[in-house]
């Protein structure tokens, strides 16, 4: 199993055009010329494991597995650590045995799929442990890399956190951008709460309390976007909610701070940094003997 029990695997149909676009970019137009001339004609066998070079928590093992046996079927790939696992350094993660081609050729896509989504997990879970004493929910948002938004969001999940919207269709954000185009907060919200199906939910994005205000008394708001607020104005923006909505707080939260915006009562944090710019996680490949 590559994931613990908590945590929902996306099925394997979704991962494999990743994988594949992600080995034929390596394989180029002429393969693994290193690995071809190196073992010679043989059917060399090998094991190796992937090792943890720093603390952090595991995520996207089914990446590193498809990497691994769509190059060749033969390979056995084993878990040590599912996802969602806090690791040591050090610490096996999973282990391959089988063709040593096979191995080789998918080595370095499976430790870029795992790597980041690796760090994408460790970073959620820093900022999760936080604000636990708060019992805050942290968030990931739409501000992913192109084609992997999925994964990024998987490996949220796997860190601790939450997802916020997958797509421009899950549900109504209006933004900045919208009310100055829709002419203000009040016939925005007029048209959303016209247009939106039962199931669909209205998130209004804010900057001041004037704006919070004034959505407030429009009502049909679902969610408050609290942006770039400081924690004095977060206290009041969730004292003026009074639970009549979720209040979710963004702009400028890091591991550092998150705790004191959790502390201001906020019912949620989202963090686009969480996917977009991330430090990946240090995992290497050691052949063993």
């Amino acid at each position: 199993m590559t994931h613990s029990p908590s945590i929902r695997p996306l099925p394997d149909l979704m991962l494999e055009p990743l994988v594949r676009a992600g080995l034929m970019e390596d394989l180029g137009r002429g393969g693994d010329l290193t690995t071809d001339v190196t073992l010679g004609a043989g059917d060399v066998q090998a094991h190796a494991v992937l090792s943890a070079r720093q603390a952090g928590v595991v995520a996207g093992l089914d990446m590193a597995r498809l990497s691994f046996c769509l190059m060749d079927p033969r390979i056995e790939f084993t878990v040590a650590a599912p996802d969602g696992t806090h690791v040591t350094p050090g610490q096996v993660i999973a282990s391959v045995r089988g063709p040593a081609r096979g191995i080789l050729s998918g080595e370095r896509v499976a430790l870029n799929f795992v790597s980041h989504l690796c760090g994408i997990a460790t970073a959620t879970a820093q900022v999760v442990a936080a604000v636990e004493p708060y019992g805050t929910r942290v968030s990931c948002t739409r501000k992913t890399l192109p084609g992997m938004r999925a994964i990024q969001k998987y490996a949220v999940r796997a860190g601790g956190g939450a997802n916020h919207r997958f797509g421009l269709d899950d549900a109504i954000l209006i933004k900045d951008n919208h009310l100055a185009i829709a002419g203000g907060i009040r016939p925005a919200l007029t048209r959303a709460r016209a247009a939106a199906g039962h199931l669909v939910s209205i998130e209004l994005e804010v900057d001041t309390l004037e704006q919070l205000a004034e959505g407030l008394e429009v009502g049909g708001v679902d969610v408050f976007l609290l942006d770039n607020m400081t924690p004095d104005q977060l206290r009041q923006a969730v004292a003026m909610i009074d639970h009549r909505a979720v209040a979710e707080a963004s702009g400028g939260v890091t591991p550092q701070n998150a705790a004191t915006v959790a502390a201001t009562g906020v019912d949620l944090i989202s963090m686009g940094w969480l996917t977009h710019s991330v430090r990946a996680m240090d995992i290497g490949l050691d052949y063993q003997p």
